[in-house]
Formats: structure tokens, C-alpha cells, sequence
């Protein structure tokens, strides 16, 4: 797998052990076009996996950026992948509902790329607009199978933007003062 823009382009990850979807090369390439230089913005990225989108995020200029992933597994791969960033990337290796009930810092982008099995994609994507994670204006893109419908409003949050990529589904949503 490749990073497919800023200053990374073109460097490989490592892919972890385990069950794994990493986001496709057009996916990321499309996604990242629309958010633009993310200079100076803060990057969330949940379920991080690999750390792929974390390092997009990074070599596209976000700082800071944080990576959260549960799985044992890929520990090792996401910290070994990082260390390849131009900006710390800081880890956090908790439950993703953990990581937003404990939630103290804000930021400006948020990916969220739950397993397409996870059943509880909308009361995650509830809870983290209810979190401190956001604030009038960041951005939470939630990437899913096309069979999960969303809605155009949840919580204070408004659907900004919906891009399909073969089955799956990347909505951008705003929240609203």
C-alpha cells in the first residue's frame, strides 16, 4: 500500500496482520483532494488500522494527528508505519468508544472507518457529535458499505457531501453551531 499525496507520496506502509479493509488508493486520493492542504489542521483518524489515512493526513500537512485503534494486532505495524511521518502522529490504542467518552481535544477532520460489520456505526457517529471531539465547523467523514444508510441530518450534524467508491460510501459531515 502507497500514500497517494504530499509529502510521502509514493512511500509504502506495511499492512498488519489480521482482518483488515484497508481504504482503496482512489478512495484516499479522492477524499483527500476534496478536504485540500489540511496546513495546520487537526486530524483524527478512528480505526486506524495500518495508519494509512493518519499518514495521508500528515503528508498532506494536518498537525496534529492522532491514530486510534483497538486491535492488538496491528500495533506494532501502525507504530512501525508512522515513524515514517513528517509530524508525530500520537497513538492511542483503546476502543474507539473509549477513546470518544474520554474525548478532551477538538479537532477540525475526523475519519472514521469502522469494520463494515460493526453494527453501531450511527450511535458512534452520535456520540462523537456529542463529544469534545468536535466543535462548530470539523468535519467527520464516516466511511461505510453502501447497505448502511444515513441519514442527511444526525445529531447537530448536516450531511455536506456523499461520495461512492465501488460498495462503499464516504459522507462528510459538518457540525452546525
Amino acid at each position: 500500500m502507497r500514500i497517494t499525496g504530499g509529502q510521502l507520496c509514493g512511500r509504502k506502509v506495511e499492512v498488519p496482520d489480521g482482518i483488515i479493509r484497508p481504504a482503496m488508493d482512489r478512495m484516499r486520493e479522492s477524499v483527500f483532494a476534496i478536504l485540500g492542504d489540511l496546513t495546520g489542521k487537526s486530524f483524527l483518524d478512528i480505526f486506524s488500522g495500518s495508519g494509512i489515512i493518519a499518514l495521508e493526513a500528515a503528508s498532506r500537512g494536518a498537525d496534529p494527528v492522532d491514530a486510534v485503534e483497538m486491535d492488538p494486532l496491528k500495533r506494532s505495524t501502525l507504530i512501525k508505519n508512522v515513524s515514517i511521518s513528517p509530524v508525530r502522529i500520537n497513538c492511542h490504542f483503546m476502543s474507539a468508544e473509549l477513546f470518544v467518552k474520554r474525548a478532551k481535544n477538538s479537532f477540525d477532520y475526523i475519519f472514521c472507518d469502522p469494520p463494515f460489520p460493526y453494527r453501531f456505526k450511527q450511535q458512534l457517529v452520535s456520540s462523537i457529535a456529542r463529544s469534545k471531539l468536535m466543535i462548530p465547523g470539523s468535519t467527520l467523514l464516516i466511511h461505510r458499505p453502501r447497505e448502511d444508510q444515513f441519514p442527511e441530518t444526525l445529531e447537530q450534524l448536516q450531511l455536506i457531501d456523499r461520495r461512492e467508491y465501488g460498495r462503499s460510501i464516504v459522507d462528510f459531515y459538518r457540525l452546525e453551531a
